[in-house]
Formats: structure tokens, sequence, C-alpha cells
């Protein structure tokens, strides 16, 4: 009787396939952190008008012709994400640390006796943009707001019903959550009014966001360089949340069960590929120095996701006499779906103190606006596309400033890296400032780099997607210890 009646109450409306989707499931991908190479990386990527390493192909394609030799390199790091939530006043921190193989690629140089173009380079390179190993716990007392009226949203908002809100709703109902009122198209929640709700939420991602590349790079007369990327994407994306409320409030009058305790618990499995392309031109107006100018292209993904979800909830004054109702879904598993990301433009500037050392600078802006979901005819992605219109920048910038100083056979880095927040009102996503430093010994025909760098940025946490609009503060400290080794052949 239970299922049927709300099926009554969201059968007026067509239902769709659709999934819920939100603002950081665009942003997830747009956003790049500093990877590669342990040189790349003490350097904070600023590498656009400098070529000469396997990570610079990912700012300028253009810089694989500055490599003397054959060259080939392999690079391990070790990521240490420090996340600390202040959620109504509690404060929690967690902590998590991976090791990765990240990086792993080679160019090959050809040169010949033409006047005119007289160097191509052939690379190829694997990195892993993005780590998505992370954890974080939240925990307070929230004293307005339950994550029940989440079950009711979906219960009682039909023009955005679907497939997947039914789901929600169905799941509310037959763990005690909701109930209709004497209108049977409306429902309430059964957790008490009064506040005081204790809250807590525990969230672990695991995954990557991987690039292989095919490059190749001409010179002509050593003045002018261009170069090409072809760029194939794959991610693979686990985000696992389990989150817990419990009341004390006065129970509810009959015959409206009561419901003391609840806990959510979803995972999100999206996997997929993508692709993209670079094209870059670097100058040398004179010897030691030299101008850069790129354009990474939007990446075009084609994206699943498979979700499953577990609710319990405690209860009292059940009419059906169930203390502990549980529901456990069947895997959702949601039609394709495409992703495109912002793209990328980056000036540079470079100098080379002949044999002693350089100072790089890179600029970049992005239109992270531009985010689209596609189809735009699935009201969800067309909804969470005019939120990206409406709410984020069309001109962010990143700044990135790099240093080299050469003594003997060793080489000490340090760098600096400064990114808008993709907000026009940063309060949801703020600045994130970097800072790196490492050092290198050259062997003759190998070399050895080991780098250290240092990130953080703020944000705010919805802990529930719909029905209460409070977030935990959290601020993301990034640790990462990276060792390459290179090669001349």
């Amino acid at each position: 009787m239970k299922k049927t009646l709300l099926y009554l109450s969201l059968l007026t409306i067509g239902l769709i396939n659709a999934q819920e989707v939100r603002p950081e499931d665009g942003l997830r991908y747009s956003l790049q952190d500093i990877n590669g190479t342990a040189r790349f990386r003490a350097m904070s990527g600023a590498f656009g008008a400098l070529g000469g390493d396997l990570s610079s192909l990912n700012v300028n394609p253009a810089g694989s012709v500055f490599f003397k030799n054959n060259f080939a390199s392999i690079s391990a790091s070790n990521l240490n994400s420090k996340n600390e939530a202040n959620y109504f006043g509690s404060r929690t921190k967690e902590n998590n640390s991976t090791l990765d193989l990240n990086q792993l690629g080679a160019v090959f140089v050809f040169k010949s006796d033409e006047k005119n173009w007289n160097k191509i380079a052939l690379g190829f390179n694997y990195e892993n943009m993005k780590d998505f190993d992370n954890d974080i716990y939240v925990r307070g007392i929230n004293p307005n707001n339950s994550i029940g009226q989440y079950f009711v949203d979906y219960a009682n908002l039909y023009d955005n019903s679907s497939d997947f809100a039914y789901d929600q709703a169905q799941m509310g109902y037959d763990s005690y959550i909701i109930d209709p009122t004497s209108n049977p198209d409306i429902f309430v929640s059964n957790v008490p009014v009064g506040g005081n709700y204790y809250q807590a939420n525990a969230i672990s991602t695991t995954g990557f966001n991987g690039k292989m590349t095919a490059n190749v790079a001409a010179s002509y007369r050593d003045f002018l360089s261009l170069g090409l990327n072809l760029n194939l994407h794959l991610t693979d994306y686990v985000r696992s949340s389990s989150l817990y409320e419990s009341n004390s409030n006065p129970e509810n009058t009959l015959p409206q069960s009561t419901i003391r305790e609840i806990r959510f618990d979803n995972e999100v499995y999206t996997y997929g590929t993508g692709f993209s392309f670079n094209i870059g031109a670097i100058v040398k107006p004179i010897e030691f120095l030299r101008l850069g100018l790129s354009y990474e292209s939007p990446t075009w993904y084609r994206l699943n996701d498979e979700l499953t979800q577990d609710l319990y909830t405690a209860s009292v004054n059940n009419p059906d006499g169930i203390q502990y109702p549980y529901y456990q879904s069947p895997v959702m598993i949601f039609p394709t779906y495409k992703l495109q990301t912002p793209a990328k433009s980056t000036g540079s500037i470079a100098y080379i103190f002949k044999n002693i050392g350089l100072v790089s600078f890179d600029i970049s802006r992005k239109d992270y606006s531009s985010i689209e979901f596609k189809p735009k005819t699935d009201n969800t992605f067309s909804n969470i596309n005019t939120f990206y219109s409406d709410y984020l920048k069309d001109n962010a910038l990143e700044i990135r400033l790099g240093g080299e100083y050469k003594y003997k056979q060793f080489s000490f880095r340090a760098g600096y890296r400064f990114e808008e927040s993709p907000y026009k009102v940063d309060y949801a996503m703020g600045d994130l400032t970097g800072y790196s430093g490492g050092i290198g010994y050259n062997f003759g025909h190998n070399r050895l780099d080991l780098a250290y760098t240092n990130a953080h940025r703020n944000y705010n946490q919805y802990l529930i997607s719909s029905g209460m609009n409070d977030t935990a503060r959290i601020r993301t400290t990034q640790n990462n210890v990276t060792l390459t080794y290179s090669i001349n052949f």
C-alpha cells in the first residue's frame, strides 16, 4: 500500500532517466594540479617558454625541440592531503597519503642539415593529472535543519521528477522518513522538529585522471618552435559517503512515526575517456630570452555513472512495528553523458643566465563559465549548465613563477603558484596558493631530481545536495614529494 500510494502521487509526471549532478562534478575535471616530473613541480610548472622537460609539453607542446638528445624520464610521488573541517563550530581533521607512479615518457630528437627546419621532436608521455585519493570527515550539531528534508524535496518537487527522484522519495518512504499528508501529493518529514540535530559525514574518494600525450614539434632556424599534442584522457573516480544524523526531540503525534536516527550511504562510480589537443609556439628573439604562447583545447569527455545507496533508520511509533527500517537500492546505471571542460590559453617568458640558471613566468586564462554537460535537452544538465554560466568566472587567471640555479652538477629550484577561484564570489571556493622547491643532481647521461610542493585552498562542502543549504568550511592542504629519474640516450 505504501509503495502504491507513493507511485500514484508521482505517476502524473513524465519520468526521465536522469541523475543528480553537483557543481563540483564539472569542476573535478576542470581544475588542474601541478603534476609530472620533479623538475617541473619544483618550479611550480612555469615551463611555457622553457621546454626541455616532458611535463612541460602539457603547457606548451613546442618545448620538446629544446631537448638536445633522445630523453626519457619516470616519476614517482607521494601525496598527502590534509582536510580541516568546521561545521557549526565543531572542528575535525582527516589525512590521506598515497604513493603513485605518476609519470612516464620519452622524446626522440631528429636533427637535419636542412637550413630552415633543422630539428624535429616526437614525444610520448603519460601523466596522472589528478589523484582523487582523499578523505574528509565533518561533524557538528545543526541547530535548524534535518537531512530528512532531502527526501521531502524529492517527493514534493514534481516538476523535477525523474527515475532518480522517484527512487529517492521511495527510499525515504519505505524507511518511514516521510509520509503523505491528507493531500496524497504532499509529503512531510517524520523527523521531529526542535533542531539540534547531530550530523556527521565521512567522505572518501579514490581514483585518478590520467593523460596520454603524443607530441610533435619542429624548430625553424633555432628562432621559432612550433608544437602539437593529441591527448587521450582516462578517468576512474569513486566517491563514498556515509551521512549520519540523530536527535532527541519530542516525539511526533501519533500515528506519525518518529525518526531518531538516519544513516544514508552513497557510492558513486564515474569512469570514461576524453580527448583534447594543444598547440604552441616558442620564439627566441635573442639567445637567452624565450617567449611562449600556447592553447589547450577543452577536453571532451564521455562519462558513465553508477550509483549504489543504502538507507538505515531507527524509529518509534512505527505503524508497521518495524524498529530499524533498512533500504538498499540496486546499482543504478545511468546513460552515458558528455562533459566539456574549459579551454586554457597561456603566455610565457623565460630568461636563461648562460650556464648559471634561469627564471620563468607563465600566466594562464580559463573560462569556467563554459563548462557544459550534454545532452542539453536533459533538464538536470540544463540546470547545472545555467549555474556554471551564472556563477563561475569567464576570465579566471593563474600565475606560475619558477627559478633554477646551477652549481657544478647540482641544480636548486623554487617556484610559486597562484590560481584564482573559479567562482565569481570566491567564498564557495577560495583562491589556491602554492609553493615549491627541489634539488637535482646530474650524473652526465642521467639525472636524479627531487621536489616538494605545498598548496592550500578553502571551500564549502554540502553534507547533502538538497533539503538543507548548510555547509562545512573545508581547508585542504596538499603536500607532495616527487622523485624523477631521467636519462639521455
